[in-house]
């Protein structure tokens, strides 16, 4: 973390307007980490609000707090207010100002001091503090390091902890995924002291679909499961006319990119899917295979080595086509 502590106390001292922001289609760790922090800025008497660029998943909304977020698509005049008031704003879980569209333009045009809390690679140089770690397994860990250091553990009660075990798990795949420490695991477990129960915000997490998701994943799965001949990856491509099919909502296809590591030898798995007038994508990788930079290279995305998103405005065949001849690039 490049920012000294002591630095960053004097700041808060004598901060009083504050607004956090995070990225387009929030998931869980964007949510969680952000909420975790408005929960403990709110207990030590700050005026705290948080802005998001656009609705996130349902499964999302039995978090503390979700009914006082601000969304910046239905509620622009409410949110621009805000901004224009904040003395201080906090962007979490991204590290790019393309990663909130048309938020985005408004936070570089705003005087307001930054803080950037996050864990993906390569950051812009746009906040005025950093607590950046590629290292971290989530950026719900740096905020609750940031707590620590901030010598707030003791305000950490059951609704941040929640908040913070739900990004810790869903960015970590359940704790399976390479970016899980022993570090990780002694955060969980002052958490836990808090009383949380793990079980019912799994539940709570991944237990509240609909039973037309299974559907879609079914779907997914017998038909439209592609394996790359002569490279270690398979993918998906799903039409906006399919996923309608399936009556698809924000975060459906949540953790269907990793399905195709269930089958021996595959090294990288990808999902495309056609929505919002433009192709959402997701990779991932095991090993040292880059998917980061071969995201940021291609497709106007980036985030971890073994995991990153990007977008393309080209038709969903044309981007299947452009990943299949850039694929040898990475390995």
């Amino acid at each position: 973390m490049r920012d000294p502590f002591p630095k960053f106390k004097q700041l808060l001292k004598k901060t009083g307007k504050i607004v956090i922001v995070t990225h387009w289609n929030p998931d869980g760790d964007a949510i969680g980490s952000s909420l975790a922090l408005y929960h403990y800025l709110k207990k030590t008497g700050k005026s705290v609000e948080f802005i998001v660029p656009n609705s996130f998943p349902e499964f999302l909304n039995w978090m503390p707090g979700t009914g006082k977020i601000v969304n910046f698509e239905t509620q622009e005049n409410k949110a621009l207010k805000l901004l224009a008031k904040a003395e201080l704003i906090f962007t979490l879980d991204f590290n790019a100002f393309k990663r909130l569209e048309k938020l985005g333009e408004v936070l570089a045009s705003t005087p307001a001091k930054k803080v950037l809390i996050d864990h993906h690679r390569q950051p812009e140089n746009y906040a005025d503090y950093f607590f950046h770690d590629i290292h971290a397994s989530s950026t719900c860990e740096l905020v609750y390091e940031l707590i620590v250091g901030l010598k707030g553990k003791d305000l950490i009660d059951k609704k941040i902890a929640a908040c913070l075990y739900t990004g810790l798990m869903t960015d970590t795949g359940s704790f399976k995924f390479s970016s899980v420490n022993t570090k990780t695991h002694q955060i969980l477990a002052e958490l836990l002291k808090t009383g949380i129960q793990p079980q019912a915000i799994h539940s709570a997490v991944y237990d509240n679909y609909s039973a037309h998701r299974l559907r879609l994943f079914g779907y997914a799965l017998s038909e439209k499961l592609r394996l790359v001949k002569d490279y270690p990856v398979a993918y998906f491509c799903l039409k906006a006319e399919e996923l309608k099919r399936f009556e698809f909502q924000k975060g459906d296809t949540e953790g269907l990119v990793n399905y195709p590591f269930m089958i021996k030898g595959i090294e990288v798995c990808a999902l495309f899917s056609e929505s919002e007038g433009m192709i959402k994508i997701s990779f991932r990788s095991k090993g040292k295979v880059d998917v980061n930079t071969f995201a940021r290279t291609y497709f106007n995305g980036g985030g971890h080595l073994n995991a990153a998103g990007g977008k393309s405005k080209e038709s969903l065949e044309a981007t299947e086509q452009k990943f299949l001849d850039t694929l040898n690039t990475l390995f």
